[in-house]
């Protein structure tokens, strides 16, 4: 029974050393969770934005048309196709309409008809008007013309004044008729409308054309787009229209030429933006002389930034998201507090933010949603 006893206090006594340790090490982590966790922090500064920000762009062509002819005929003849170049009036296609030219043939048969009945008219009004004149000087001696042959020999000759008027008109109608029939007759022969370059060549001789609204108008004879000035279109992020300026030059490049840098002024702002893109066309005007560069290419434009207020700024990594918030993290009374924040633009590592904070206040330089807000910590400047 002794024995028994002996070995249970030695036991207890095994017991009481062994958790001795395991009781200190909780203590010392206890003591290690309240001390202040170490962490850079860095100023928020202010500063006025003054920087350019790649944008995507497309270079078009200053003017494109599909040539449609007015008028429906047979190709008879086209001078050019892919790739030549035109100068504006010049002919580029003849078309055929024997319809046309029979046409005109009948309006220059209507206007003979339409003189012939005017000469007639006027030959017979002379003849009466002659003829009342001499009543008129018979009618003074008594007695030797009746009155009622003074009167109607007056009323002829009226009516005679009448088809005269009457055949003239007709005749400016005829010419007008017969004026119309050749403007569509020299519709036969299509011209350039501009200087530029045929892109495309759709129809060959021989096939059926009209107007675009006709059923013949299916496809455009030829495509010519102008070469020497073109149209930089740059869809500018609403966030960045502030400050644009016609005639302000922009530094675009693109793909063809590598290390090459080109420069344009804005010719053109649409003043609009659209809901889908939420961007704002704008247009550069490229005089494109020497044919370099070519329409259709896309361009990497250098868009200028401008502020003319100061903005905040942080490093770009004092700034994080829990994928419900972006907040950058200020230590204020050696306490971590999330601050939410909308970005701007980022310039050399640098964020530019908006929302409740203050040039000179402290911020954790690499920001982490496990730096919980209300969380001891103790700053370092960096």
């Amino acid at each position: 029974m002794r024995s028994f006893f002996l070995i249970f206090v030695f036991s207890l006594t095994l017991i009481g050393c062994s958790s001795s340790p395991v009781q200190q090490s909780q203590t010392d982590q206890a003591a290690g969770a309240g001390s202040p966790q170490q962490i850079a922090v860095v100023s928020v500064e202010s500063q006025k934005l003054d920087t350019t920000l790649g944008l995507p762009a497309q270079i078009t062509p200053y003017e494109a048309v599909d040539i449609y002819p007015k008028v429906t005929g047979f190709i008879d003849t086209i001078l050019v196709d892919r790739g030549s170049r035109v100068k504006a009036g010049e002919v580029i296609i003849r078309l055929s309409a024997p319809e046309l030219v029979a046409q005109r043939t009948q309006a220059e048969a209507g206007l003979h008809s339409a003189e012939a009945q005017l000469a007639a008219a006027q030959a017979k009004l002379a003849s009466d008007h002659g003829t009342y004149l001499h009543l008129v000087a018979a009618a003074k001696t008594p007695g030797v013309v009746a009155g009622n042959d003074l009167q109607v020999a007056e009323q002829t000759a009226a009516a005679d004044n009448a088809q005269v008027e009457a055949a003239s008109n007709s005749v400016q109608a005829a010419r007008e008729s017969l004026r119309g029939m050749a403007q569509l007759e020299s519709y036969l022969e299509i011209r350039a409308p501009f200087d530029g370059v045929v892109i495309q060549r759709n129809l060959h001789p021989g096939a059926l054309v009209g107007p675009a609204s006709g059923q013949a108008g299916a496809h455009p004879i030829v495509q010519i787009e102008s070469m020497s000035r073109l149209r930089v279109v740059v869809p500018v992020p609403e966030a960045y229209v502030a400050g644009v300026q016609e005639g302000q030059q922009v530094s675009f490049s693109v793909p063809a030429y590598p290390g090459r840098t080109y420069r344009a002024p804005i010719a053109r702002i649409s003043h609009d933006i659209n809901q889908n893109t939420r961007t704002m066309q704008v247009e550069l005007d490229l005089h494109n002389a020497d044919g370099q560069i070519t329409p259709g290419t896309f361009a990497s434009v250098e868009w200028p930034i401008h502020r003319s207020y100061a903005t905040l700024f942080v490093p770009s990594s004092a700034v994080t998201t829990d994928l419900q918030r972006t907040f950058v993290i200020r230590v204020r009374q050696g306490k971590a507090e999330w601050v939410d924040v909308k970005t701007g633009v980022t310039v050399n590592g640098k964020t530019e933010v908006f929302g409740e904070l203050q040039p000179g206040d402290v911020v954790v330089t690499n920001a982490t949603d496990s730096i919980r807000s209300g969380t001891a910590v103790s700053a370092q400047a960096k």
